[in-house]
């Protein structure tokens, strides 16, 4: 018999288990690439997760910086046309992307607002994102008394 053939009969047959060693890598063989796609799955599932909250994040900020522009704004004309102050807050608003849910101009000066940025998350869908804000005057207190020099 040939040394060759004689030698892959004992590799296949052998008592090294051959056979069972090649049929088991056999049945492995692509078991890489499933792993491979379950990490890449996952990644962009994380990736997708990550993106959803920081744009939440930017959604809240949004929300907050019109409501606070709308509060000053309103605020700052209910000296000069106190009726107006939600038109402008409404204005301000809208010209940040947020539409005003709630504006009270007391006749002090205070004004309250809430508004509310409507957001297209990528995983939750659309969802609306409301910030409240207040503004008014500032007040000055009197300088307190010159502490006295002691007993």
């Amino acid at each position: 018999m040939d040394t060759v053939t004689e030698a892959s009969t004992v590799r296949d047959h052998g008592h090294e288990g051959g056979a069972a060693v090649r049929s088991r890598a056999w049945r492995e063989r692509g078991s890489a690439t499933i792993w491979a796609v379950a990490v890449v799955a996952a990644v962009w599932a994380v990736a997708a997760a990550l993106m959803a909250v920081g744009a939440a994040r930017v959604g809240r900020h949004r929300a907050q910086s019109a409501a606070d522009l709308s509060a000053l704004a309103a605020a700052r004309l209910a000296f000069v046309v106190p009726d107006r102050g939600c038109a402008r807050a409404e204005a301000l608003a809208r010209a940040n992307g947020a539409e005003v849910t709630g504006c009270a101009v007391g006749q002090d000066g205070i004004a309250d607002i809430q508004v509310t940025v409507r957001l297209s998350l990528p995983v939750l869908g659309p969802r609306p994102i409301t910030a409240l804000a207040r503004a008014g005057p500032v007040y000055i207190a009197e300088s307190p008394a010159e502490p006295s020099a002691g007993p």
